[in-house]
């Protein structure tokens, strides 16, 4: 076991690599704090990788008046397609109308609201449509005859973890994943935290503050410090752990876009062009009990309800059997202890919870902070929360830095003037590498920019041929990247390459799987 408090000291350890414990290291480390982050699997492994992959600001959160939380995303939302273009892209979303659900007026009074409740310089206001001549209504039964279309995002959610990871990395920030924090002990200055690797060696770090951002397994994390069972739990809140599914079937309908469903039991759902040949539809929402990672697999009734409910309003039907991948991840949300809704019913439904996040803090020695909740649009935004309360703990609260900031991949101005158009710039730069590198296929040149913007020209440094790239391990990933994605981005295993680092687990077989499989462990040795 290593003790040399030389190589372990740091001002902050986040435990948790997701979108938020990568988010709140990229932000601390950007203030000159020396940083460890440790997550025990891979980065995003779970929940951060597991979301509708959206930039909204949550449309239907209108509903419960939740107005602060939905500003807050929208202009969150500006803020990262312009940091990630790569990776965050805008989409159009039709909204059928059904009359028997919610009124028209009512579903454009919101839609006004979400058009201004913050600054929009980049999305297309909201409107009313005819869908028996706009070409949405096309893939939609026939019924749905009226609807309205307004702007959100898209973003790759893993890849959006990973690039705050590398950031945090390269602004001094240490990442260790495959690390466990398995024990602590608190001081009045100081934790002594016990990690231990995937090679099961163990090392004593010791840090200042601690921050605990490890999503659904937070209360675990606070049992892990020593605190009793009451104190493993938001303070004065009840913390619900709520399973979201998602499936994957073929394509559904033409061009890229996104459609919001209403169902029947009020709830609403998303059917969105994925990965140029899919569609995506999620989610559901079923509370869990018990330990997150064994819940968090899709059940049989809810790839069922999202079959059903999406042949409701899409015309070509959709059956679990088209089903090419389901996922599903765990969130913690929290509600006031006590709050009652309904006819007497303890507690609100998982639907009107909300999506906003809590802080927990604890500075009666060591601090320690808690981060419950949170939405994957404005990550950014707890994080710098964080960061600044845990500078305050520290003695000194320093400047956020990130509001700004592009994140790596998404600086694109050494090849292309901004037009102040991000996905025009984009654009302009996948033509540039392509003229940088004339050999490449088209196909696979604007693979490499979606997935690593303009570091892409350092992946391909050197390569004068496609040859140069290596053996094509599965379709659209040689050698060279993936010798890139594991020195660069901290993958190891198959499924960190193929569902988290991109999405070729879908256009992959049992072949191109094993072939990968080795290439890792050539690699590895």
């Amino acid at each position: 076991m290593s003790t040399d408090p030389a190589a372990t000291d740091c001002d902050a350890l986040v435990v948790g690599g997701g979108i938020n414990g990568c988010g709140i290291a990229r932000d601390l480390a950007g203030r000159g704090w020396r940083v460890v982050l440790v997550e025990r699997d891979d980065l995003a492994a779970h929940t951060s990788s597991a979301s509708t992959k959206l930039l909204h600001g949550g449309l239907r959160y209108l509903e419960h008046y939740e107005f602060a939380l939905v500003r807050k995303a929208l202009a969150e939302r500006e803020r990262l397609l312009r940091a990630a273009p790569h990776i965050a892209w805008p989409l159009r979303f039709v909204l059928p109308h059904e009359a028997s659900m919610r009124p028209a007026w009512l579903i454009r009074a919101g839609l006004l609201l979400y058009d201004h409740l913050a600054r929009r310089a980049l999305l297309p206001g909201s409107q009313a449509l005819d869908l028996r001549r706009d070409p949405a209504g096309a893939a939609l039964q026939p019924r749905l005859q009226r609807g309205f279309g307004y702007w959100d995002g898209w973003v790759d959610d893993a890849r959006l973890v990973v690039l705050n990871a590398i950031d945090a990395r390269e602004r001094g920030a240490r990442v260790l994943t495959r690390t466990a924090l398995v024990g602590a002990q608190r001081g009045a200055a100081h934790w002594q935290v016990r990690l231990r690797g995937r090679d099961g060696r163990e090392t004593l770090l010791r840090t200042r503050a601690l921050v605990n951002a490890a999503g659904p397994w937070a209360a675990a994390v606070l049992a892990r410090l020593g605190h009793d069972a009451a104190a493993a739990a938001p303070r004065q809140r009840r913390l619900r752990l709520v399973r979201g599914s998602h499936v994957v079937v073929p394509r559904r309908f033409g061009g890229e876009l996104a459609y919001l469903l209403q169902n029947p039991d009020r709830r609403v759902m998303f059917a969105i062009a994925y990965e140029q040949d899919y569609t995506l539809l999620g989610t559901t929402e079923v509370e869990i009990a018990g330990e997150p990672e064994a819940a968090a697999q899709a059940s049989a009734d809810e790839v069922a309800y999202l079959c059903a409910h999406a042949s409701r309003s899409l015309r070509q039907a959709v059956t679990p059997a088209d089903v090419v991948w389901s996922y599903a991840g765990v969130r913690p949300l929290v509600e006031a202890e006590g709050e009652v809704h309904g006819a007497g019913r303890a507690g609100p439904a998982l639907g009107d919870l909300s999506r906003d996040h809590l802080l927990d803090v604890q500075a009666d020695g060591a601090p320690l902070l808690t981060v419950w909740g949170g939405k994957i649009t404005s990550y950014r935004a707890l994080a710098e929360e964080v960061a600044g309360v845990v500078g305050s703990l520290l003695g000194d609260a320093r400047r956020p830095w990130t509001a700004a900031a592009a994140l790596p991949g998404g600086e694109l101005s050494a090849r292309v003037a901004a037009s102040g158009d991000p996905q025009a710039d984009f654009a302009a730069y996948v033509e540039a590498l392509r003229r940088l590198h004339p050999w490449l296929p088209p196909a696979l040149a604007l693979a490499l920019c979606r997935r690593h913007g303009s570091r892409a020209e350092r992946l391909l440094d050197g390569a004068a041929a496609l040859a140069d790239l290596g053996a094509e391990l599965t379709p659209g990933l040689h050698a060279a990247e993936l010798r890139w994605l594991q020195r660069e981005e901290w993958a190891s295993d198959a499924d960190d390459v193929l569902w988290r680092r991109s999405k070729l687990g879908l256009r992959c077989d049992a072949a191109a799987r094993e072939r990968l499989v080795r290439a890792l462990g050539s690699a590895a040795g």
